[in-house]
């Protein structure tokens, strides 16, 4: 589920829900370094610099998909530390992301050499300890290292664990699927999530909703309750080209647990992202998007669309024909094949996502509804 820099001011993990009233066990975890490998102690490991510096966990979080209502405490203390080094919290939701957010990362060492702050949950945590000029991305897809102006880091796993997040449950094309009841993170900025906003009608179509709600936005995410894995997914919407520039509709595989394989997310994705001046309105993509040639545009056309991906071994082809054409036929009006960087399967699970990204100068005017008319999985 796309764009950085001012999108990432509100961060949040990608999934999300409730603050729990669970407290975590409070840890005491001491980092030792012996020649050049840290050693694993308790569930943590951690990298120091020759500084001789040291980070300690005396409270870890529990593990947990986090979001913006889902908080802890999380705190320890520095043995070694410099006049000016600070404190840089990440938590491994999908990604690693920057706590407790993008545009206020910074912790500060206590007199006594304690820290603490708050977090959002994840499912491992990881300190470093950091130089005055260190400048922390807001997410990452590795865990951090230490080296240059990161003197010290210790990573530890979250301690014990909370209950999944609230989901609906849905059926449609014959397949079970849940509804996302809480709130997430989609183009690198908070979307709230509402249950209300994904149901099927008396046809079996599946419609996905932006409503307001509150006074804000809440936006639409339906998630297979299984892996499919290689084979052809066929995905038939009815016209998508009345979405404004700030709506995008996501149709992808992902895999929360594998940010070492990109979290195996690829799939199309219809809208703007913000720009009504852009040339097209869709795009096929493999993650991480930044790479080179890992998105190809297009411009979908108004009408009923099928799209397809064909993932195999080290490749994923993508087609979208007019027309709802699941048995094949109907004029191509894109097609593309990856063939780099092609994870195989794992845990990943098949998503529809209707999201909206901030845009200032093209901010959502109404609501937005979509609907999906056939899903269909062929081996």
């Amino acid at each position: 589920m796309a764009g950085m820099d001012k999108l990432v001011k509100k961060h949040l993990p990608r999934s999300a829900a409730c603050a729990a009233d669970i407290r975590p066990k409070e840890l005491t975890l001491m980092l030792t370094f012996v020649s050049v490998f840290g050693l694993a102690l308790q569930g943590c490991h951690s990298e120091k610099a020759s500084t001789g510096a040291v980070i300690e966990f005396t409270k870890i979080p529990p593990a947990a998909q986090g979001g913006q209502e889902r908080v802890d405490a999380i705190a320890g203390r520095v043995i070694g530390a410099r006049p000016g080094q600070r404190i840089v919290i990440y938590a491994r939701s999908g990604p690693w992301w920057v706590q407790p957010l993008a545009d206020n990362p910074f912790t500060p060492i206590q007199a006594d050499a304690k820290w603490s702050t708050t977090t959002h949950l994840g499912y491992e945590y990881a300190a470093l300890l950091v130089e005055p000029g260190y400048h922390p991305p807001p997410n990452m897809d590795a865990p951090p290292t230490a080296g240059g102006p990161v003197v010290a880091v210790i990573i530890s796993k979250g301690s014990g664990s909370l209950p999944p997040n609230p989901t609906k449950p849905l059926s449609f094309s014959a397949y079970d699927w849940v509804v996302r009841t809480v709130a997430a993170d989609a183009g690198g900025v908070s979307s709230p999530y509402d249950a209300d906003n994904a149901w099927t009608d008396a046809s079996g179509a599946m419609h996905l909703r932006i409503s307001g709600k509150s006074g804000k936005w809440t936006c639409a995410q339906v998630v297979l309750t299984r892996s499919l894995g290689y084979g052809t997914y066929v995905i038939v919407t009815r016209d998508t080209s009345h979405l404004e520039p700030a709506v995008v509709l996501a149709m992808e595989t992902y895999d929360e647990w594998a940010g070492d394989q990109n979290y195996r997310e690829m799939g199309i994705e219809i809208g703007r992202w913000g720009d009504r001046s852009a040339p097209h309105n869709a795009r096929y993509d493999v993650q991480p998007f930044y790479a080179a040639g890992n998105v190809v545009s297009f411009t979908a056309p108004s009408g009923t669309l099928t799209h397809t991906l064909r993932w195999e071994s080290g490749r994923a082809t993508f087609e979208t024909v007019r027309g709802p054409a699941l048995n094949g036929g109907g004029p191509v009006v894109s097609r593309h094949a990856f063939v780099s960087g092609i994870a195989p399967p794992g845990k990943e699970r098949f998503q529809f996502t209707l999201y909206l990204v901030t845009s200032d100068k093209n901010p959502l005017q109404k609501e937005t509804e979509v609907v999906v008319e056939k899903f269909e999985y062929l081996p």
